[in-house]
């Protein structure tokens, strides 16, 4: 039977961090250690961690970093310490249902090959009441979710990474393989690398199954934007727009960057994998850039609804609204919406 290492980053979490403690005693297969590396918290985190670590049916080893390191960098010092086959990452302010180790660790024990696996999760609020979503909602949408089983998960976490960290575990065997994080690919941290990585020499395996609480709240480093359709029907266009050309821009960066980065890691060097990145980048850059000519168009419609014909039109021929938008929905609602 394979042992299980929690590896659990805290920072000022004294408000939340009881709770998540609590969820690991009540697993029906308890962990064989914890790994807890606190931050430099100003607040009980440290307290409470040992206080917990007196009375845990298991081992607890709490390491206070002498600087402040960041998350992706806390979490790498976190798992450079567990000992245990499996590691699993835990953030400090939710809460994980009972059968969450014994459930992954039966699918790990499913098949050698698997390196990692992922679970959904219920979103919940501040006081763990249900949101009436689950994380994959927004995550890991249905079409994602069928390339992952048709074999395209590395096509998938190139495009934007679908694995939460706390809802994550892989074998030990693979740390080696990710160590170190880096930390200079925009919108990458720690579980989109150790799922990046892993994806391309392994196995990647998910539970459709809401496994932790994923609590939501205002002081969390990342979370899920669960009310982003309502904030958008409450946005002007020009700002939606111009947000989106932001992000598509960003996402440019994040691909130029990760490009670098994978050309002289070791783990990517395989012709396979090293050919599947480069057409896979150069494709999402382009589309990318056709996504943000879109955006630009629709932004810089002019006031006047019927100078706005020729250029819809020309949007239209493109085919950017069929790929980007609505379709012709989208232009019908271009050319008689009040600006």
């Amino acid at each position: 039977m394979s042992s299980i290492s929690i590896a659990l980053c805290t920072y000022n979490g004294a408000k939340f961090l009881p709770a998540q403690l609590e969820s690991f005693l009540a697993q029906t297969r308890l962990p064989d250690e914890l790994i807890i590396c606190d931050d430099c918290s100003t607040d009980a985190t440290p307290q409470i961690a040992k206080e917990f670590a007196r009375r845990a049916s298991f081992p607890v080893f709490l390491y206070l970093n002498e600087i402040n390191l960041g998350s992706t960098k806390n979490f790498e010092r976190a798992v450079s310490l567990c000992t245990g086959d499996l590691i699993f990452l835990s953030d400090q302010d939710d809460v994980w249902l009972p059968p969450k180790l014994s459930k992954f660790a039966a699918e790990f024990e499913s098949s050698k090959n698997i390196g990692m696996v992922f679970s959904d999760a219920e979103l919940v609020g501040e006081s763990l009441e249900s949101l009436g979503h689950r994380l994959w909602d927004f995550s890991f949408v249905p079409a994602e979710r069928q390339a992952a089983r048709n074999g395209k998960i590395l096509e998938v976490l190139i495009k934007r990474n679908v694995v939460t960290g706390s809802t994550m575990a892989f074998r030990a065997a693979f740390r080696q393989a990710f160590l170190p994080i880096p930390t200079g690919i925009p919108n990458t941290i720690h579980d989109a690398w150790i799922a990046l990585v892993i994806a391309a020499n392994a196995e990647i395996s998910f539970i459709e199954e809401n496994l932790i609480l994923y609590r939501q709240h205002p002081d969390q480093q990342l979370g899920i934007d669960w009310k982003l359709s309502e904030k958008i029907k409450q946005t002007t266009r020009r700002k939606r727009y111009a947000e989106s050309i932001g992000f598509e821009r960003k996402e440019r960066e994040r691909l130029i960057a990760l490009t670098k980065v994978t050309e002289n890691h070791p783990q990517f060097q395989s012709r396979d994998t090293k050919a599947l990145i480069d057409i896979l980048t150069e494709t999402f850059m382009k589309e990318s850039a056709q996504k943000i000519l879109h955006y630009e168009a629709r932004v810089n419609l002019p006031a006047n609804r019927l100078k706005r014909i020729a250029p819809i039109a020309g949007e239209l021929f493109t085919g950017r609204y069929q790929r980007f938008s609505r379709g012709l929905a989208s232009a019908a609602k271009d050319v008689f919406e009040t600006w």
